[in-house]
């Protein structure tokens, strides 16, 4: 064999260096594809997309043990109300004040231990408390616990002195007000209408007509309005979904039910012109001039006419406004809540996992939106008994450099 034939078998035979490189590649790259298999240590370097929180939310406190919270609000002087409804959890107070880290009685234990004898004076289930441009804590007393048909004599509004923290007023509302079906919800005040003010509540009842319902401070008279109204009413087309599942009403043995309440979130506008509300059953946005509520002789028809439908926010079931013309809504759907600016336009300033169902806004004397976050939707009624929901329930806040409106 010449040398010359032996250069050329071997040219042959003996790949080159960088098609021996290109073969091994090619071999590592087919045998990853054969197995399809990869790395748990590799995988679990890589960080998956996620969504992006929104805003920065603070936590006031937790609520670690006892009953969930729904309403909250706060004095010009910074102290923090919140309320614990009667729903079925253990209440041993109704109305509460943090102080110290620790939630407290407010005003008195007695008073938050309900007595029939006295169903205008002690408190049954209260599902809101709003501080009023006067330094008085108001509260709504739904005399509804856990949404059974109302208390006679119990429905009611209660004022107390936050400078001596004495109750200094209680008004009933009347049964052809507040009807066997109504359940008060929430409630605005402006101190510049009439002698001594004027209240606006929502009536957010799941078996009757919603409403709005308007109390006269000074001779405790109440009326209703835009009872029935479609802005008042849940929205029949509305579909909700909270953590990927479908909000309905699921008692164990029974077919699911739609969980169908009528107006529930309310705010008024920095001049107090206007109010805004919305059904919890809703993703829309409702407004009408407080001139056609204030004045009794006004018809709902008239009323009616002058309601606007202001479009989609998301699903709410609180409202709030500030002092710069904007409006805020919570958003149970998505965790979130959004600010409406004085143009009409929305953004979203705050969303988060851990707000899970943000219930009652309140925006405090120090330039922040307060607002509890009470995991509603985990409650077992909605899981055919389980109850789902995870201690602590969390009270927030975010930052808006706004403050609250005070009509005085």
């Amino acid at each position: 064999m010449s040398t010359a034939k032996s250069n050329r078998s071997s040219a042959i035979t003996t790949p080159s260096k960088p098609i021996r490189m290109l073969v091994a590649a090619l071999s590592i790259g087919a045998a990853l594809a054969g197995t399809a298999t990869f790395s748990p240590a590799f995988a679990a370097k890589q960080e998956a997309p996620s969504v992006r929180p929104v805003g920065n939310i603070e936590v006031v406190h937790r609520f670690s043990s006892g009953p969930m919270p729904t309403g909250v609000t706060v004095s010009q002087s910074g102290r923090i109300f919140v309320n614990f409804p009667r729903w079925g959890d253990d209440v041993a107070f109704t109305v509460g004040e943090i102080r110290q880290g620790k939630v407290v009685p407010f005003p008195s234990k007695e008073i938050n231990t309900f007595d029939p004898a006295h169903p205008g004076q002690t408190l049954s289930s209260v599902q809101s408390v709003v501080v009023d441009a006067a330094n008085r804590l108001w509260i709504l007393d739904t005399a509804a616990p856990g949404f059974q048909t109302r208390i006679a004599g119990a429905a009611k509004l209660i004022a107390v002195d936050l400078n001596n923290d004495k109750v200094v007023k209680s008004i009933v509302i009347p049964p052809d007000v507040a009807l066997d079906t109504t359940y008060l919800n929430d409630v605005r005040f402006d101190l510049r209408v009439g002698k001594a003010g004027i209240a606006y509540i929502t009536d957010s009842s799941v078996s009757g007509p919603g409403g709005i319902i308007v109390v006269d401070l000074d001779s405790g008279k109440s009326w209703r309005k835009l009872t029935g109204h479609a802005s008042t009413s849940v929205d029949p087309s509305f579909v909700p979904f909270v953590e990927g599942e479908r909000l309905m009403q699921r008692a164990a043995g029974k077919a699911p039910q739609p969980f169908s309440v009528a107006s529930d979130g309310i705010a008024l506008s920095a001049d107090g012109k206007t109010l805004y509300y919305s059904p919890l059953s809703s993703r829309h946005l409702f407004s009408v001039p407080t001139s056609m509520l204030t004045d009794p002789t006004i018809s709902d028809e008239v009323a009616g006419r002058a309601v606007q439908d202001l479009g989609e926010k998301g699903a709410s079931d609180g409202l709030e406004s500030d002092n710069k013309g904007r409006v805020y809504a919570s958003d149970y759907e998505h965790n979130s809540i959004h600010q409406r600016l004085p143009d009409g336009q929305w953004r979203t300033i705050a969303s988060d996992p851990r707000m899970l169902w943000p219930d009652t806004l309140s925006v405090g004397p120090d330039g922040y939106l307060y607002f509890t976050a009470n995991q509603l939707h985990r409650q077992a009624g909605f899981h055919e008994g389980t109850d789902l929901r995870n201690k602590p329930y969390l009270l927030f806040r975010v930052r808006i450099d706004a403050g609250p409106v005070l009509l005085k």
